[in-house]
């Protein structure tokens, strides 16, 4: 009887024992770089400092595939920083350093681009399939509330050299849904496809909304979604300045594609979408895939993180920090530096 007693004792003594190693162990106090990354933490602007001790950074998450990782929170975060008598980066507790993660309105603007394909194609054959989808995607990328930190323009292509606007950007539901609902069969005049001119044309709507919220000095990003039921027939423009027009947009322009039928050119809209192609197998379709691509877009738009803490550090001009990400067992991190010169207490966030 009193072997069986220290042996359960001994069992839970070192179940306990494994227990707080695990929980010692699952945020080090001296960080170290781990093994594989498969979050990226991509730097946009910061750190920024504002006295007493607030310590501002903003920045973008994505995964090893650079697909957008959004909705974190601020339990996903670590902080670690290195001051002048610190031999490693030292893990920084909530007790220690208040933070947060700002509301989206607080940090910059997505605007989504939807393009539409409205040849004669799919006016003849499979006009309210695409309203229909086109519905279900603005509403679930534009809240039913305008938002100011969320907005929408739709535009749309046949074969003429021109990028119609059907609904210039706005953060209105009503107005959106309602441009939308209007499309007749008579919008067009050329029943031909200038694809490329339309990716050309959109390319330049969606780098002229950054440049005018650039020198407004407001962080924005842009979704362009484009929906074509075939390929470029209106030969307008060669299908490289078309490549070009999408490699060469910033960063902050992400480029999805979604095809339907049998006469798309599959590679074509793969190197455009070059955040993401979707294919619809019938216009039956295009709804689901529609909020498939809504959901990927609302992931991008969530993507950005205005990440904000109270440094408990009061010297020193080039401290060490370090932003740990992790989503699930995926871990990434951010390192850079800042300046705590003239760090006191009494920081709010």
């Amino acid at each position: 009887m009193k072997k069986l007693i220290f042996l359960s004792g001994l069992i839970s003594l070192l179940f306990l024992n494994q227990s707080c190693k695990k929980n010692k162990n699952e945020f080090s106090d001296c960080w170290t770089a781990p093994n594989k990354t498969q979050l990226k933490l991509t730097l946009l602007e910061g750190p920024t400092i504002s006295l007493p001790s607030k310590v501002s950074i903003f920045f973008k998450v994505t995964d090893t595939n650079n697909n957008p990782v959004g909705y974190l929170k601020e339990d996903n975060f670590v902080i670690y920083e290195r001051g002048i008598n610190d031999s490693c980066p030292r893990v920084i507790s909530a007790f220690e350093a208040k933070r947060k993660i700002s509301g989206r309105e607080q940090v910059f603007n997505h605007t989504t681009l939807l393009v539409l394909d409205l040849s004669g194609s799919v006016l003849q054959q499979s006009l309210q399939q695409v309203k229909d989808a086109a519905n279900a995607f603005v509403q679930q990328i534009v809240p039913p509330l305008p938002d100011p930190s969320v907005s929408m323009g739709i535009y749309w292509f046949d074969g003429e050299d021109v990028l119609h606007e059907l609904e210039p950007v706005t953060n209105s539901l009503v107005d959106l849904k309602d441009a939308i609902n209007n499309i007749n069969q008579n919008i067009s005049n050329d029943n031909s496809t200038d694809l490329y001119g339309a990716v050309i044309k959109s390319s330049a709507k969606a780098n002229s909304i950054l440049a005018q919220y650039q020198a407004l000095d407001v962080t924005a990003a842009t979704s362009v979604v484009l929906f074509t039921d075939g390929e470029d027939r209106a030969n307008r423009y060669p299908k490289q300045t078309a490549y070009d027009a999408v490699t060469n947009s910033p960063k902050e322009v992400s480029w999805f594609t979604l095809g339907v039928g049998n006469e798309i050119n599959i590679p074509d809209l793969q190197k455009i979408g070059r955040n993401g192609f979707f294919q619809a197998a019938s216009v039956a379709q295009l709804t689901n895939v529609f909020q498939q691509i809504a959901q990927v877009v609302n992931n991008e738009a969530n993507s950005y993180y205005l990440f904000e803490y109270c440094s408990p550090i009061r010297n020193g001009s080039n401290n060490g920090l370090i932003i740990e990400a992790y989503d699930g067992n995926e871990v990434g991190f951010l390192q850079e530096s800042f300046d705590a010169t003239g760090f006191t207490g009494g920081c709010q966030l």
